[in-house]
């Protein structure tokens, strides 16, 4: 069934959000659905849409916009993902994605408080308060370990995988259903970098400049430093597509207007934002489908 209280709810909030942007002078602007190459991610899996695909983010696409020179932008639109289903998880969603050259990552934190804030607002709840802890802090909270000095076989608990798999089953196992409230996670491993760029922590550990956003266990957003090495992004491409001929994927192919563009990049920050999920979180709901027209198919 139509939720018609659930839809308008949803059509206030997005409304808030764009005033919220308007207001910071960011410029909304639309980009293809339909693209050459859908991602980086080995673990991402895009529809094919007439001998393409549909965008998984209009991450790509938005880099364009930046090396043309516009400095702070978003756009707020439908995304798609493969094999993702589920209370929190559609094939079809809702993404709000946006760029500031200049920023930091704790800018963009700040920013996410302000912008979750409004959205509480429309909910008539108070915003939430943010905490902004280290993978490393919670791995030792929550797991009993540090992932900067576990082997991969401490890490798996004696399970034969690698330090990568082991650290995502932790995570996703052991981690992330015990975050409460609103949290900001940092410093992830350098493995987990995608296109943020990489540095190391105070203790030398390699780490991505990038940060996640959770509301009582559920990613809200994704964050990144963005990375603006063309030989490196050529190289992450490369990586990425050799994991997933292991994992018996198809190879993306690499996006040539991203690397020309990324090399003309200035520092930036950027973040990609689940709709669905931030809508459902101040409102209360238990799934993102309130404010979802459904697929009369699956009703």
């Amino acid at each position: 069934m139509i939720d018609a209280h659930g839809l308008r709810r949803r059509a206030h909030m997005l409304a808030a959000i764009r005033r919220w942007f308007a207001a910071n002078d960011y410029l909304e602007v639309p980009t293809p659905c339909v693209v050459p190459s859908p991602a980086l991610e080995e673990h991402l899996f895009a529809l094919p849409a007439a001998g393409r695909w549909l965008r998984t983010s209009p991450e790509f696409a938005l880099k364009r916009v930046l090396a043309a020179g516009l400095e702070r932008i978003y756009e707020l639109g439908p995304c798609w993902r493969d094999r993702e289903h589920g209370p929190w998880h559609g094939t079809e969603f809702s993404m709000l994605e946006w760029y500031r050259v200049g920023a930091s990552l704790d800018d963009l934190m700040d920013e996410v408080e302000d912008l979750v804030a409004t959205t509480s607002r429309v909910a008539d709840r108070p915003p939430p308060t943010w905490e902004r802890r280290t993978i490393r802090e919670l791995f030792r909270e929550h797991a009993g370990l540090d992932p900067a000095t576990a082997s991969a076989r401490e890490l798996s608990g004696g399970i034969d995988e690698s330090w990568e798999d082991a650290f995502a089953r932790r995570w996703v196992m052991d981690v992330e259903p015990k975050l409460q409230g609103a949290l900001f996670v940092t410093e992830w491993p350098a493995s987990q970098a995608a296109l943020a760029r990489c540095g190391v922590d105070a203790d030398g550990w390699p780490i991505a400049h990038r940060f996640e956003a959770f509301i009582d266990g559920i990613e809200l957003a994704n964050a990144f430093w963005e990375l603006t090495d063309p030989v490196e992004l050529r190289r992450r491409f490369h990586a990425a597509n050799a994991t997933r001929a292991v994992l018996g994927e198809a190879p993306h192919p690499i996006d040539e207007a991203l690397i020309e563009a990324v090399a003309q990049m200035s520092d930036t920050s950027g973040i990609a934002l689940g709709v669905d999920r931030l809508v459902a979180a101040m409102s209360g709901w238990s799934s993102i489908a309130p404010g979802r027209v459904p697929d009369p198919s699956t009703e």
